[in-house]
């Protein structure tokens, strides 16, 4: 149970980090957002604020943020019946399509409607035989046949009328939301230790009678060669120190400015009945703010190093289902990270939203990446790409992504 709560917690935040960034600058962008979803599927729960129906959905596979568009607005006929109520400056801000259910208002048929331009009403109100037409609030609802409040969606507030840098921001913010968690997570990370490190050749302990110890080798020295071979980190120190299977090491160290030799005799030990040679030291930690701050950066660019190179291969290493992952294995993942810990888990989420939001800049529709590449043409050739276009290469590009979930997700549950 804790690693199911875990999974959702992560991926509630994987996902709700990155629409919120597109939500949140399309709102900016004066960009009418109608519902924000986390999940796909049937609704589990819902809610709705004055213009937003935000809702939590069953199928923990992506979400999205619905924006309002020249596809997606409400249309009012001729001959329709409907129950107005009017603001104080005598603007329509109600259109209840149940014309006779009471409440405020009147009874109004109408003969024309135009909600997306001139924003007008031009009908017969109840009681009248003279024809008049009335000003619509672009802040109006309408009130559907389930009770259901719907904000109008005038042009002005079409994603396709923001100006092209706008919408170039809108399609930017979700992976940029992305890096913001996983700059988040690692500073949760780094406060989270006792202290960091930074796999530095540099000695952080000495284990009294222990191997290094008894060869004089001190808390702050700095490892140069190891049989006359460079080191760069501590991580290829040990390694080196592996590699000879117990036979005498030869380390050359920087203490204070002196260059000194020192020859180590690893001592072999049995653990759980594994046999391995130490030599008794460990990596060097740090507790100091500054310290923290610069192991979270350090952390992050490490995260996009290892995805970045990850995300390559996929395009130059040869294709593979194998390189690719979805929820289940996400799940299986997460589960192995609680069994682990906090650390683990702040690691994993810090991960997970680097690739995520890396993966999303991919120029294939109907990823964002894909929808930014669209806005720089625009902005390049200074025209709207062929709607045409856009609809042959999102159609294509969503078909592609549904089968690569299709067979990743079938792979991962017979792999796991």
């Amino acid at each position: 149970m804790t690693a199911i709560l875990v999974f959702l917690l992560v991926f509630g935040l994987l996902v709700g980090f990155h629409e919120f960034g597109h939500f949140i600058v399309a709102k900016k962008a004066g960009v009418l957002v109608r519902e924000f979803a986390i999940g796909m599927g049937p609704k589990i729960f819902a809610w709705s604020s004055a213009e937003t129906r935000y809702t939590i959905r069953l199928l923990p596979v992506g979400g999205y943020v619905r924006m309002a568009s020249q596809t997606d607005h409400e249309t009012l006929t001729p001959g329709q019946r409907v129950r107005l109520a009017l603001n104080e400056a005598g603007a329509v801000d109600s259109i209840d399509v149940r014309a006779d259910v009471d409440g405020p208002g009147f009874a109004f048929q109408i003969d024309q409607a135009d909600l997306v331009d001139q924003l007008t009403l031009t009908g017969l109100r109840a009681g009248t035989s003279e024809m008049t037409t009335l000003p619509v609030s672009d802040q109006a609802k309408i009130i559907d046949e389930s009770g259901q409040s719907l904000p109008i969606a005038p042009r002005s507030k079409w994603v396709e009328s923001a100006p092209v840098w706008k919408r170039l921001a809108i399609n930017v913010a979700g992976p940029v939301m992305n890096f913001v968690l996983a700059i988040l997570a690692a500073a949760a990370l780094a406060c989270s230790l006792a202290e960091v490190h930074f796999n530095e050749a540099k000695i952080g302990q000495v284990v009294q009678e222990q191997p290094a110890a008894r060869a004089g080798l001190k808390t702050g020295d700095t490892i140069r060669e190891v049989d006359g071979q460079s080191v760069s980190s501590f991580t290829d120190f040990a390694a080196k120190v592996r590699a000879q299977k117990g036979q005498p090491v030869v380390v050359q160290v920087d203490r204070s400015g002196k260059h000194l030799t020192k020859t180590i005799q690893p001592e072999k030990v049995t653990e759980n009945g594994q046999s391995r040679y130490r030599i008794g030291v460990g990596v060097a930690g740090y507790r100091s703010p500054s310290a923290r701050v610069h192991f979270a950066l350090t952390t992050v660019s490490d995260w996009f190093t290892q995805v970045g190179k990850g995300v390559l291969d996929l395009f130059t290493g040869g294709f593979s289902l194998n390189k690719l992952g979805g929820p289940v294995m996400m799940a299986k993942v997460t589960s192995n990270a609680t069994q682990q810990g906090l650390v683990t888990v702040l690691a994993l989420t810090g991960l997970l939203s680097v690739n995520l939001g890396l993966i999303n800049l991919l120029p294939i529709p109907p990823l964002d990446g894909g929808k930014i590449l669209i806005d720089l043409l625009e902005a390049l050739f200074r025209r709207p790409v062929p709607e045409r276009a856009i609809n042959a290469l999102t159609t294509a590009g969503g078909l592609v992504l549904l089968v690569l979930m299709v067979l990743v997700t079938a792979k991962d549950i017979f792999q796991y």
